[in-house]
């Protein structure tokens, strides 16, 4: 069949249009990611104070917080891993799945368990054969990570309490890099010696016995870590998707070149067999 002109100025339009929505989403996603990176300082210098609060009550506590980090009672292994909610973002779910699957696979431990954020990473995992003891949207938002990091806080503690499990990894994300790299982290056992012991002249007035209030201070510790892996996770998702847009606007670009120019030769030939119909009639 032969291409019409009229046929290559409606793609051209069609192209142009897609063109538009490619910047849109890039223009999202760069939003999005400058204000998960605004909020990683702030969520930093939380889990610094909680921190501080922790070595306090270490001076407090006789036995070093040494039963404030929970009692190993089985060999069971949580792994959380952090994915994208939403599509159009390159090889970030294969990335951290990738290092979900080799955390899970490392050890011989009994009682594994994936806990998995993001729909489109629970799709990918599906596909992969990895099955989700538990799993939530991804946050979509900063300002939704508070709530969700709750969330999850609440799930591993339940498992850790319920001694289905005495070891948490996250795996996440994190922005700045050229491509998607993953991160691991351990939540728990809960490691005291990190956080040096106050040295306080006056200490300060608890109402909570050391053993349990540095139990609760932990808790929040690793809501914070929560909220900053998710915060970074965030940040590294929409960077990736802007990645993919950029590539997807640069090949549209090409797309629409061609099509321009072949429309420029589609009108050249209109113009030509033209003239040739008016030249015949003459004669």
């Amino acid at each position: 069949m032969t291409e019409r002109l009229s046929d290559v100025v409606q793609r051209i339009r069609s192209v142009r249009q897609l063109s538009s929505v490619i910047g849109a989403m890039r223009g999202i996603a760069a939003a999005r990611a400058r204000e998960a990176r605004q909020r990683v300082e702030g969520v930093r210098a939380y889990a610094a104070t909680v921190g501080a609060a922790i070595g306090q009550a270490l001076a407090l506590a006789e036995d070093g917080g040494a039963a404030g980090g929970g009692r190993e009672r089985r060999d069971g292994h949580l792994v959380i891993a952090l994915c994208a909610e939403q599509g159009f973002a390159g090889a970030f779910n294969k990335r951290v799945l990738d290092a979900a699957e080799r955390v899970l696979e490392a050890d011989g431990a009994h009682g594994r368990e994936l806990l998995l954020l993001g729909g489109r990473g629970l799709m990918a995992a599906e596909e992969r054969g990895l099955q989700a003891g538990w799993s939530a949207a991804m946050a979509a938002h900063a300002d939704e990570v508070g709530a969700l990091a709750d969330r999850v806080t609440e799930q591993l503690y339940a498992r850790l309490g319920s001694g289905r499990a005495s070891r948490v990894t996250v795996v996440h994300a994190a922005p700045g890099f050229g491509e998607v790299q993953a991160v691991e982290r351990s939540l728990a056992p809960f490691d005291f010696a990190r956080f040096p012991l106050a040295k306080n002249p006056s200490p300060p007035i608890i109402s909570l016995p050391p053993r349990l209030l540095l139990a609760e201070l932990a808790e929040e510790y690793v809501f914070a870590e929560l909220c900053e892996a998710l915060t970074l996770s965030l940040a590294a998702e929409n960077e990736a998707r802007m990645r993919a847009m950029s590539a997807a606007k640069s090949n549209v670009a090409k797309m629409l070149d061609a099509l321009v120019a072949r429309s420029r030769q589609l009108r050249q030939e209109e113009i030509t067999n033209e003239i040739i119909e008016l030249g015949g009639r003459r004669r």
